[in-house]
């Protein structure tokens, strides 16, 4: 114990330290006149991406001002040798303009005046990261190639409102109209960036198939074409026989980016097909990537050439990056199907970009400010008793052997670790003092009201917020993921189980007065099921037994679900189940014993409690949904008790998973939101992450574990 002591008091020290998990070299090159960026980046053989991943103030396609100190990073110059992935490519600005801020402007009705983004002013005015916008600030405005709105090349006749119906989503919709979610995404620039969400009965522009409509089924045929270098309209039409405006019509994004550009994958009208009905009841949708072939998406998807052929016959004309193919929905393959949408599986272990340099903080409740670390034995009350600091520290040293673990696969982090101590004032200087816009993450901080700060200090720059424990809000927060799977999604999951590993069990609901949405969520999947009368008094609360009894089936297997919070019914009822268990229900009718298994959809606290018998609960075999199961003696488990002295306790296995999680994905691509549209379900020592975006607020853990006790052991099952 004295170790481990030592180990917290050195970890409570370690707090207010920056630190850094570095495995790179760098060096720093001082600017000469005449010198560009990318005359710099040959001389070090780096790319200029390379020089920009480490020199933020300096943006793509600015001047190099002469003394300017660069930082080099040298172990980058033998990636150049590879080859290398592409930059993302940004539309450049034609000229600027200067704008006069006037009193009461914002930033937002200054984007709106000049037809852009309030990003694309801050790129250019770069004080607005870190500064509020004021009157008589002068702007430096960027201007893009617009197409006016007297000048607009696209006739509305041209275009049909498209009204989404039940179980369609915009893959199913753009698999029907043969373009991609790109050009839908132009068409109809309300649609949210970073959901995939569609409503029924939402109304969509789409493009016109002349003589017809989608509505009634008929759709045209499409082939899907990568632009090549110095294609123009001209070689187009002669090519493909279709006029320019009809192109233009067909792909607004020619449009919205200023022409015909090198790479656009954009689709030409061929022959009309008769359609069938494609929603995510018949189907499911994969986008194609760039780069893939035939052979390798056949081998990924799991299905023949012939039979995805047949379901997409624009195949024909051969394979291109944007096009949404569509799949039976029993398919199965190298893939994950989240919402009808196919995810490729993707290894970050070995999708590790060393480019990408995270930075993160760690705000967490530690109040050290309410500590004597002078007093050892007053600390180690204080940790025992005070929840929020139990917490705290056990998801900081878990979080800090995934550091160590990050920095030996070669990815350099820089972490910021503050007390809040559970204050809302005390997070409002934190995240004055700091410039939030830097940062890739933000973890905690536990409270509410500060979590909701932190969520909407930093929305307007979209950095991600972690809430690393239970959170619940009615407020809007579309930069929080919460990690800690909700407990609707936890029934839903228990349920789903029961339903595929069901035969002719009885199945009987016993719930107390504040648990009857679960009962009726049971009663609802499982209309035959039987509910027994719950006894509710001042003092007491439980079931009679002979009641129960008579619910039980002798001829089948009784599975018994047990809905409540209070620890005196879920004892009782323990007790009156195992009593039951293997026992002779009516002696004089028959001999056979009755067979009896007890589930929940909720394993809250009261559950734990001393009075609950646990060889109870084995005999009845006691299955349950949880968000994490039992670590195992791996390799973090090792590591940990190497660094602290002992074994890790939930708190640091869940600290060191959602800390890996983060920075594998980061580490992957710098940029959690993108990401997560990609990466379906990760799974690591104890706990699992598959985020999704909710409509209205930020993106929820979908991932849990079906648990059993068995034998005085827990054990997860497969599904």
């Amino acid at each position: 114990m004295n170790q481990v002591f030592k180990n917290i008091l050195v970890l409570l020290l370690f707090v207010f330290v920056g630190c850094k998990a570095t495995a790179q070299k760098f060096s720093t090159h001082s600017v000469k006149k005449g010198e560009t960026l990318e005359s710099v980046a040959k001389q070090y053989k780096v790319t200029p991406a390379n020089i920009l991943a480490y020199n933020k103030e300096i943006k793509p396609g600015q001047d190099l001002k002469p003394n300017t100190i660069l930082v080099i990073p040298m172990d980058a110059a033998s990636a150049t040798t590879s080859a290398e992935e592409p930059e993302i490519e940004r539309e450049e600005p034609i000229g600027f303009t200067s704008h006069k801020v006037r009193k009461k402007e914002t930033l937002y009705g200054i984007s709106k005046r000049y037809h852009i983004t309030e990003e694309d002013i801050k790129r250019y005015n770069r004080d607005l990261y870190s500064t509020q916008l004021k009157k008589k600030m002068v702007l430096r405005i960027p201007k893009y190639i617009r197409v006016a709105p007297g000048e607009n090349v696209i006739n509305e006749d041209d275009f049909e409102t498209y009204t989404v119906a039940d179980k369609e989503t915009r893959w199913s919709i753009a698999h029907k109209y043969g373009i991609t979610i790109d050009s839908m995404v132009v068409l109809n620039p309300d649609l949210v960036k970073n959901s995939s969400f569609l409503a029924e009965g939402q109304e969509l522009k789409m493009p016109k198939m002349p003589g017809s409509s989608v509505q009634n089924q008929v759709t045209e045929l499409f082939i899907s074409y990568t632009v090549p270098p110095k294609m123009n309209f001209y070689q187009l039409e002669k090519r493909f026989n279709v006029k320019s405006d009809e192109i233009v019509r067909l792909n607004p994004e020619i449009v919205e980016k200023g022409g015909l550009k090198e790479g656009m994958v954009i689709r030409i009208p061929e022959r009309k097909v008769e359609g069938g009905e494609v929603n995510t009841d018949n189907y499911i949708f994969y986008e194609v990537k760039p780069k893939q072939t035939n052979f390798s998406l056949t081998r990924k998807l799991g299905i023949s050439y012939t039979d995805l052929l047949a379901l997409n016959p624009d195949l024909k004309n051969g394979l291109r990056a944007g096009m949404v193919l569509k799949l039976p929905k029993e398919q199965t393959g190298n893939f994950e199907v989240r919402n009808a949408l196919v995810l490729d599986k993707i290894d970050l272990l070995d999708s590790i970009n060393p480019e990408n340099k995270p930075k993160i903080m760690f705000l967490l409740p530690f109040r050290l400010n309410k500590l004597n670390l002078g007093d050892k034995a007053g600390v180690r009350k204080t940790i025992d008793t005070r929840n929020s600091l139990k917490y705290s520290l056990g998801l900081y040293s878990g979080a800090l052997v995934a550091l160590d673990s990050i920095a030996s696969l070669g990815i350099s982090v820089d972490v910021r670790t503050f007390d809040n101590e559970l204050d809302l004032s005390k997070t409002r200087q934190i995240l004055l003092q700091e410039n939030l816009s830097e940062y890739s993450a933000i973890i905690g901080p536990l409270d509410m009201a500060s979590l909701r700060e932190v969520a909407v200090r930093t929305s307007q720059d979209r950095i991600p917020v972690v809430a690393p424990i239970p959170a619940k809000t009615d407020l809007s927060m579309s930069n929080v993921f919460f990690s800690y799977t909700p407990d609707e999604v936890l029934r839903t999951s228990m349920l789903d189980f029961i339903q595929s590993a069901r035969e002719e069990q009885n199945i009987i609901v016993i719930a107390d007065g504040a648990n009857t949405v679960a009962r009726d969520s049971i009663l609802a999947r499982f209309p035959e099921a039987k509910a027994a009368e719950v006894i509710e008094e001042e003092k007491n609360i439980g079931v009679a037994r002979d009641k129960l009894g008579a619910l039980l089936s002798e001829e089948q297997e009784n599975w018994v679900f047990v809905e409540s919070g209070n620890y005196k019914l879920i004892s009782s009822v323990t007790s009156i189940l195992n009593s039951f268990h293997n026992a002779l229900l009516d002696p004089e009718i028959s001999k056979e014993k009755l067979q009896l298994r007890m589930f929940t959809t909720n394993k809250n606290n009261a559950f734990d409690s001393d009075v609950i018998s646990g060889s109870h609960l084995s005999n009845l075999n006691f299955t349950f949904p949880s968000v994490y199961r039992e670590a195992e003696n791996n390799s973090f488990s090792k590591r940990y008790q190497r660094k602290f002295g002992d074994t890790p306790d939930r708190y640091a296995v869940r600290g060191f998973d959602l800390t890996y999680d983060l920075l594998l994905k980061l580490a992957f691509k710098n940029d959690l939101m993108a990401v997560s549209k990609v990466i379906g379900q990760t799974e690591y020592t104890g706990n699992k992450f598959s985020y999704e975006k909710d409509v209205t607020s930020g993106y929820f853990n979908q991932a849990s574990y079906i648990l059993s006790y068995e034998d005085m052991r827990i054990k997860e099952l497969i599904d």
